[in-house]
Formats: C-alpha cells, structure tokens, sequence
C-alpha cells in the first residue's frame, strides 16, 4: 500500500508543486491521475519509488516511510515508466534495455531470460530485440520504457502518460497491459490526458489541480456531469461517452452497445 500524508514539495525555484496531499492507495487499485500540466500529477508519483522526497509530510510504503529506503530499494516495489521514453532509454540494445532493471533485481540466467521475453512478447517488440533503441520511432520507445518496467517484476506499476504517441492498436495493446497487471493483484497507476483511456481502464481516477487532490471517485463519479465545474477548473473534459450519456440519460460509462440503442430509439 501506498499512502501519502500530508505530502508536500517545493522545487529549488520557489514552485509548490504538491500542497498537503493526502492519498490512500492499496495494493492491486487501478488508479489514474489526471488534471492539467503542472497540477502535480508527475511530482505526486516520483514520490512513490523515491525520486521525489516530500518538502513535507511523508509517504509511506508497506508500512515504512520511504524516507528511510534508498532509490534502489524504492525500485524493487514501484516501477515508473517515465512520459519521456528518451529520459530512460541508454542501452544499445533493445534486450538489453530490458533486462537492466530485473538484472539490478538479482536475476539472472533463464529468470533474466524469462523477464526480458515476456516483456519484450507484452508490448509487442520481439521481432525488434537486437535493434538499437534509437532506430525505433517514438511509440516504440514508449513500449520499450514500458516492457523495461514489465520486465522487473515490481509489486506497483507507474505509467506516465502510456498512450502518447500510440495508434489505435497500441492503445489497445497497453489496454490489455494494465488489464493483465490488474488480474495480477498488482497496482497500476497512470497519469494520461487521454480521458476515453482513463475511463475505460480505470477503476478509480483521482483529479488534482494546483498540487492538491479535487476529485477522488469511479469514472462514473468523476465524470458525471455533478463533475463538471470541478473538471473544467483544471482544463479536463470529460470522455465523449460521458457527455452523451448525460444528454441520453445513459449516465456517465455508457456502454456503446448502449449509446448506440439509444440513439436508434431517439432517431426512430
């Protein structure tokens, strides 16, 4: 579990990026943290795996205060695929990217083996295991950051906005990821401006704005239309099916199958 109290930060610069936050996360939640740039939501999670320590109040994991585990230790538990696959990627090789992170958590022979093909199998890079990372374009990047986190095995599973850059498929794909962690018993977390993508995969969505928490619900409870005001004070819109499912009385998570019904019987 990870449970922030209290938690603020201040960067060199004067910026109060978190301001006393609170956020109870157990283990195997499926949370996604949404809000605009520079509401927080980047800052919040570097503080799960220690590349952020609080200004104030604390963080907790499993029952410890990470203020007293090294980086090293924080990554063994909580794996954060940064929004900059370039800020990440060093290897030059695409297997070896992967299996630096499991190799530092003491695996090696088949395990390793396993890890790293599993991984490379999950995102759909196999065939691409002896390039160098650099010959892939950007989205491929995004996956090879993602299969490097996959590989490790971590109990917590961070994703700084996994569907940038991706086409229909590769959002699938990482659909299908976090649906397959989750059946795991493991925590994914996920920051996205794609909000079709939050309320598809999500259970719970957590909204900041100005460092602090705002909105803290089901997709249903986030984005119902109750919502609105709150989402628009930090220039989020909620997803399509949302807003049409309002106006249809269909709610707020609209099955298409429903909103196709209902607009056959409005048009009928």
């Amino acid at each position: 579990m990870i449970d922030v109290q209290g938690v603020s930060h201040v960067y060199p610069d004067g910026t109060r990026a978190l301001d006393r936050v609170d956020l109870a996360i157990p283990d195997g939640d499926r949370l996604a943290i949404i809000g605009q740039n520079g509401s927080g939501k980047s800052t919040l999670v570097r503080h799960f795996n220690g590349l952020l320590r609080p200004t104030e109040g604390r963080v907790v994991l499993d029952g410890r205060p990470t203020d007293g585990l090294r980086v090293a230790a924080l990554a063994a538990r909580v794996g954060l695929a940064f929004q900059d696959p370039d800020r990440q990627i060093f290897a030059g090789r695409v297997r070896t990217e992967v299996a630096f992170g499991p190799r530092n958590l003491g695996l090696r022979d088949s395990a390793l083996e396993t890890a790293v093909t599993g991984a490379l199998a999950s995102v759909g890079l196999s065939e691409q295991a002896e390039h160098n990372p650099y010959d892939l374009g950007f989205s491929s990047r995004k996956l090879l950051a993602l299969a490097s986190i996959l590989a490790m095995g971590t109990p917590t599973v961070v994703l700084d906005e996994p569907t940038t850059g991706q086409d229909l498929r590769g959002v699938e794909r990482i659909q299908a990821i976090v649906a397959e962690l989750a059946a795991a018993g493991r925590t994914v977390i996920a920051i996205s401006h794609d909000m079709r993508f939050v309320a598809e995969s999500f259970a719970r969505v957590v909204v900041m704005r100005a460092g602090q928490v705002i909105l803290d619900g089901t997709p249903a409870e986030v984005f119902a239309e109750a919502s609105w005001e709150a989402l628009a004070s930090t220039y989020v819109e909620p997803p399509l099916a949302a807003r049409i499912g309002a106006r249809l009385g269909l709610g707020s998570t609209p099955t298409d199958g429903a909103l196709v019904d209902a607009l056959v019987r409005r048009s009928a």
